[in-house]
This record gives C-alpha cells, sequence and structure tokens, in this order.
C-alpha cells in the first residue's frame, strides 16, 4: 500500500492497523542534537488516547510510546526515529458479523474494491487508530519549533453537533475533555453527547488549531504553498472534510475592502488571510479551522450491501467515540506541526542565507485570539 509517506524533508512514514500487535511510525529528516525523550511526546498522547472520559470511546490503551532509534545519550542523531505504540485492547470479535458487508460511511467497501481484501478489525488501516503515531510525530515537531523559532501550536473545540462554542481562553481547554475554551459551555456539551450515545447516534464538529510565533517565509508559490500543504495534511486526518484557513469561506461575503489585511509600521491590521500570503507565512498566527463529520459507526440501524452485492441491514456496536471530534484536537495541532517544521527545514535548505536589513513589521494587531 502506498500513500503511508507524509512530508518533504522532514518525512513520516505511518504503519500498523487498529487491531494489530502495534502501530507507529518513522520520522525521518529530524535534524541532530534535539534533547528527547519519549516524556516529551507522552503528554500528547494522553490527550487524545481512548477512554479518557465517559464522552468517548472506551477501548483502554495506555498509548506509552517507545523510541526504538534516532536517539541517543538523550538527543537525536539526525537519523531515522522510530516510535512504536503497543495495542493493548483490542476487540477483535466485535468484528465478526462485518467480514462480507461494509458499514455505510466507513471504507470498507472502497477498500475492498481497491485492495481486493481488507481487515475488518476496527477499520484495519483506516482507523483513527493510525493517528496516535502523528501525533507522537507532531510532539517531536512541537519541541523543535519552540526550540528553534518559539512558535507555539494550540487547539481548540469551535463547535460540537448544532452548538457553538465562542472562545474564552486557552487554558480552559486543558481542563476538560473537549478541548473547549469556554468552561460555561462544558455541562452543555456533555449533556449533548450523553444523548447522542443514548440514541446510538453521532455528531460531527469545528476545530480551530492555531501556530503562534510564526517566522515569516515559509511556503514556495504555486504547488508548495504553505496552505496548501496545510489542506493536504488536515483532509489526511480520519473525517476531515473541509478545511479552512483565515476566514475561510466567509471570504465569500468579504469585501476587497475587508478582507485585504493592511499593513502598518506596527503590524497588520487584520488577520483574515489566516497568516499565509502567495503561499507564504506572512509572520502573524497561522489560523486554521477543520470540519469533522459525524461517526460513521453507530448503532441505528443501516441500510448497505454484502461483498455478494446483496441488501443487509446492519447496526455497529463495539465501542465507538460519539463524535470523533472531541479526541481530534492533539491531531490536528500535531498535523500543523509536522507541516510547518517540514517548511521550516525547506526554507533553511535554500533560503538560509536571505538577510534582510529591516526587521519583520509585527504579528497581527488585531483578529482572533
Amino acid at each position: 500500500m502506498s500513500g503511508s509517506t507524509f512530508g518533504h524533508l522532514l518525512r513520516i512514514t505511518n504503519f500498523g492497523e487498529s487491531h494489530g500487535p502495534a502501530i507507529g511510525c518513522v520520522i525521518d529528516g529530524c535534524p541532530p542534537d534535539l534533547e528527547l525523550s519519549a516524556d516529551d511526546l507522552q503528554p500528547d498522547l494522553d490527550r487524545r488516547k481512548p477512554g479518557t472520559s465517559r464522552h468517548v470511546t472506551q477501548r483502554r490503551e495506555s498509548d506509552r510510546v517507545e523510541i526504538l532509534s534516532g536517539v541517543y545519550q538523550g538527543l537525536t542523531t539526525g537519523t531515522p526515529i522510530a516510535l512504536l505504540i503497543r495495542n493493548e485492547d483490542q476487540r477483535s470479535g466485535d468484528y465478526d458479523n462485518l467480514i462480507d458487508t461494509f458499514r455505510p460511511g466507513h471504507a470498507d467497501y472502497t477498500y475492498w474494491r481497491k485492495y481486493g481484501r481488507r481487515d475488518p478489525r476496527g477499520g484495519g488501516r483506516s482507523s483513527a487508530r493510525l493517528t496516535a503515531p502523528m501525533v507522537a510525530a507532531g510532539a517531536v515537531a512541537k519541541k523543535w519549533l519552540r526550540a528553534m523559532y518559539g512558535v507555539r501550536v494550540r487547539g481548540h473545540l469551535q463547535q460540537l453537533g448544532e452548538i457553538e462554542i465562542p472562545f474564552v481562553a486557552w487554558e480552559a481547554t486543558a481542563s476538560n475533555p473537549f478541548f473547549a475554551p469556554n468552561e460555561a459551555l462544558v455541562p452543555e456539551l456533555a449533556e449533548y453527547v450523553d444523548q447522542l450515545r443514548r440514541r446510538g447516534d453521532s455528531c460531527g464538529a469545528r476545530l480551530r488549531v492555531v501556530a503562534s510565533g510564526m517566522p515569516v517565509g515559509l511556503g514556495s508559490p504555486l504547488y508548495d504553498k504553505l496552505d496548501a500543504d496545510i489542506a493536504y495534511a488536515m483532509m489526511g486526518i480520519n473525517a476531515v472534510k473541509g478545511v479552512e484557513i483565515g476566514s475561510g469561506f466567509g471570504v465569500v461575503t468579504q469585501t476587497g475592502g475587508v478582507h485585504g489585511d493592511e499593513l502598518t509600521p506596527d503590524g497588520f491590521a487584520t488577520n483574515h488571510a489566516g497568516g499565509v500570503l502567495g503561499g507564504i507565512s506572512t509572520g502573524q498566527d497561522l489560523d486554521v479551522s477543520i470540519a469533522i463529520k459525524p461517526t460513521s459507526s453507530i448503532r441505528l440501524p443501516r441500510r448497505s450491501i454484502n461483498s455478494r452485492n446483496e441488501a443487509v441491514t446492519i447496526a455497529t456496536e463495539g465501542r465507538h467515540d460519539p463524535c470523533v471530534g472531541i479526541r481530534a484536537t492533539p491531531i490536528a495541532e500535531a498535523m500543523l506541526a509536522l507541516v510547518i517544521m517540514d517548511h521550516a527545514l525547506l526554507h533553511r535548505a535554500q533560503n538560509a542565507d536571505v538577510v534582510h536589513s529591516v526587521l519583520p513589521i509585527p504579528g497581527s494587531q488585531g483578529g482572533a485570539p
């Protein structure tokens, strides 16, 4: 199977299946001399892992990451970094009735048509379980970006189903299982998800991820644009069906007098472009939002077919998230960090000798928090 490697100079190859012995990735291209241990990666994995609250799948995985190579005496060596996460709580029997049938909204049918066979246990290779190694790789990128440029990558839930979540404070995201930046709405979010679970149904979500402290100049015109690679990365996350950068689809109703971010000696007046102009970072915050579809694994009976093209009715049992967006914030953060680090390495390789006599203008003076 091709299509398991991500990035240009920083390349991450992801491997494993949801119910196999282990999942993991190999990071190739990380520079040497970065202080790195498993303890640097574990906090983000703990934020993403299942079983952390009643609102997510009750699959119990410790998601303890092992560093198998690429680190010596606490420092990266510049050689490939292999990361391994062992699967510990598979219940493959939950999927015995799916060997010959296809779940609506899942990749079951397309995988079978493409490869002639598939692993039906938990979705196999198409499972969101495979986002865990990317979160671990993203933690490496986050640490490198913070050390080299002072870049900070953070995310939060913007909307859960029908409930919009006004931004109040970043600090609130660490104190609730929804990564909601608004503590006052947490009880309403909890009740909403409880109702979905009782009905055996699911909902979608909208997430926002922001990179602050960005350097100017990352990205290239045309086909290696920074925002193009961000969109590519975000669409690679399971269940993502839409990506917005800056004002996103809001630009449709904006006029040019509103949308164009004015420049002053003191900084940009607004950030409708989301921190990217012409595919190149402006030094403002990178501001990205993603739309996540409702979880396809639900207990409600749905029409489908089997491999003989016969009509069947299927209801998915087992342990599933009523909204996969609840645990997706660390995943979106990781993918954004990986794109930024990759482009920082590309920029350093080609443009390290570019020097300006005038410092960059400060970042955005207004706009989103």
